[in-house]
């Protein structure tokens, strides 16, 4: 970092300070209690079932899940993977849609003292391959329903015990099955069956870890080189995000009923749960999103809070209009403008309909990297400031989170008013890409996380996100990194050379565009067509591009491949 950034970074923050003060909103003070300490997430969760024992920590579409039984049911997993081997520091994948099942491997993970590698069930075989590689992973907690792709994926691997569940062990029997959930899968063959480790008592739990400090979680996100890298956090990252996301994030505590759709093999989805059950509330738990099934929870266990995008909301609106379903009970709607922007036109249609209390905002900034919820929009919307000032507002930083805004070129601060690239100094900050030096150092430097965004900061100390990387797209709110399809093209066995772009889509934000050359002895016998069949089989769905043949590839004076020229081919040919 330049040496202008160290001689003034001091004022520089102390000036940010002064105007987040003077913006502070009338949410309490700036500063996060802990109310168990300073300690681990599961110990959060042992205080919980000792204190509300029969308090519903997650309802799944219909199976309510005490903290009582979620705490011993955590401690039975924990029991058996200390029973098998596993030994503090150890990596077990879990490759779970949204479930219970996949909450409570989760803690009997971190009991253990295990690190928790979330794997997308929508991955195939050679992206399950890889993370289970470069993990490291000896287990595997997974749904009977993606059991052939992993069985595939896994071959060659560490992993030495497949721990699996039906979809509907944690569904009440003769209910029905929530919309889109496969039915009649076979168990997996040769696995150990979940249900059975929280049938036995007779195994010892391991005794809980102690240090907040210690390697917990192996959270995967893309980069603008190569494949996916394993982001490496602790219980003490994931207990600063739970406690901030639930003191500011959503301004609840031990009575907010919190309704998760969102995916929580993602970060985001992990901090949905986790802001939840860190702070005592409940998890109203969906398999996935269905506006006419989310509606109807949202009446019956009187959900406060909820992380969506626009979209989402909209549809709400308009499936609960006529219906005798209510949404009066939300007080703080979250959204995230991925494809829709939220307008203060939404947000009154939001009022007028609802009758709610909460007022429809942006939730926050934040990575992969350092865990997402850097900033907060709490009580920040004042006449809709938020909305109408300038675009890309996502708050003011959380107690504890430095954000600063520098020059890409000189790395020189930039005053409030400026753009430039928004760099993060905050507690749950990653401490590393897994097994990437050169990664690592490149993103950390000098204790800040260089996040490649550009943002600016206005004059009240609020950040506003101006766009992601060059390189990043964002497909239906899903992060898909051209550099990683093209790493993925590269082992077709056809494929001379690949470029992917991104162009814009009306329904999708942004679409992936696949331009391929082939080998000359393929150009005859393979078409785009068949380049789809295989990225049907080679990735994951929403990562699979519109594909584009061309006979030559265009080329930088480098010899990298041409964005500009792709970019150029795109325009002249009006892809839709």
């Amino acid at each position: 970092m330049s040496e202008q950034f160290h001689q003034q970074i001091d004022g520089y923050l102390e000036n940010l300070a002064h105007l987040r003060r003077e913006a502070w909103p009338e949410v309490g003070e700036p500063t996060i209690d802990h109310p168990f300490g300073e300690t681990t997430v599961t110990r959060y969760l042992r205080s919980w079932a000792a204190q509300r024992p029969e308090h519903a920590a997650i309802i799944h579409h219909g199976r309510r899940v005490t903290y009582a039984e979620l705490d011993r049911a955590s401690d039975r997993v924990a029991a058996h993977l200390a029973h098998r081997g596993f030994a503090p520091g150890d990596r077990a994948a879990v490759m779970m849609p949204n479930c219970p099942q996949f909450i409570i491997a989760f803690f009997g993970i971190l009991k253990a003292g295990g690190v928790h590698v979330p794997v997308n069930p929508m991955f195939r075989r050679e992206e399950i391959n890889y993370e289970l590689v470069d993990s490291g992973a000896t287990f595997a907690f997974i749904l009977d329903e993606v059991a052939a792709e992993f069985g595939i994926g896994s071959e060659g691997t560490a992993v030495t015990e497949v721990i699996a569940s039906a979809n509907t062990d944690f569904l009440p029997d003769g209910e029905a099955l929530p919309r889109g959930m496969a039915t009649g899968v076979p168990p997996t063959a040769g696995s150990t069956r979940f249900l059975s480790l929280l049938d036995r008592d007779d195994l010892p739990v391991p005794a809980d870890p102690d240090d907040p400090d210690a390697l917990a979680a192996l959270n995967y996100t893309g980069g603008t080189t190569g494949m996916p890298k394993g982001c490496e956090h602790t219980q003490a990252d994931m207990l600063y995000t739970a406690l901030t996301g639930g003191q500011l994030g959503f301004g609840g505590g031990p009575d907010t009923v919190s309704l998760v759709f969102v995916p929580i093999f993602w970060i985001a989805g992990e901090d949905a749960f986790l802001v939840a059950l860190v702070n005592g509330g409940t998890c109203v738990l969906h398999y996935r999103w269905d506006a006419q099934e989310v509606l109807e929870s949202i009446d019956e266990h009187q959900v406060t809070a909820m992380a969506g995008t626009v979209d989402s909301y909209l549809e709400l609106l308009d499936t609960a209009a006529g219906s005798e379903y209510s949404l009066a009970s939300m007080e703080a709607p979250v959204t995230m403008s991925f494809v829709t922007k939220l307008t203060v036109e939404i947000r009154e249609r939001w009022a007028r309909e609802t009758g709610a209390p909460g007022i429809i905002r942006e939730s926050s900034y934040g990575m992969t990297e350092d865990h997402t919820l850097d900033t907060f929009t709490l009580g920040l919307q004042k006449d809709d400031a938020d909305l109408r000032g300038r675009p890309g507002f996502t708050g003011l930083p959380m107690p504890g989170t430095d954000v600063a805004i520098v020059d890409f070129e000189t790395g020189e601060l930039v005053p409030p008013g400026g753009e430039g690239q928004i760099i993060v100094r905050c507690p749950s900050m990653m401490r590393g890409y897994h097994n990437r030096p050169e990664a690592t150092a490149e993103t950390l430097r000098d204790g800040w996380l260089h996040t490649g965004d550009i943002g600016s900061i206005d004059e009240t100390g609020a950040l506003h996100y101006l766009g992601r990387t060059k390189e990043m797209l964002k497909v239906n709110g899903m992060s898909v990194f051209p550099s990683e399809l093209e790493h993925l093209f590269s082992r077709h066995p056809h494929v001379a050379a690949c470029g992917v772009i991104g162009v814009a889509d009306p329904k999708k934000g942004q679409v992936p565009v696949a331009y391929i050359q082939l080998d000359a002895d393929a150009r005859s016998r393979v078409g785009a067509e068949d380049l789809l069949a295989w990225c049907r089989d080679h990735m994951a769905t929403y990562k699979i591009p519109r594909v584009v043949v061309i006979d030559e590839m265009p080329l930088a004076p480098t010899g990298k491949v041409s964005k500009v020229g792709l970019e150029k081919l795109a325009a002249s040919s009006e892809l839709r």
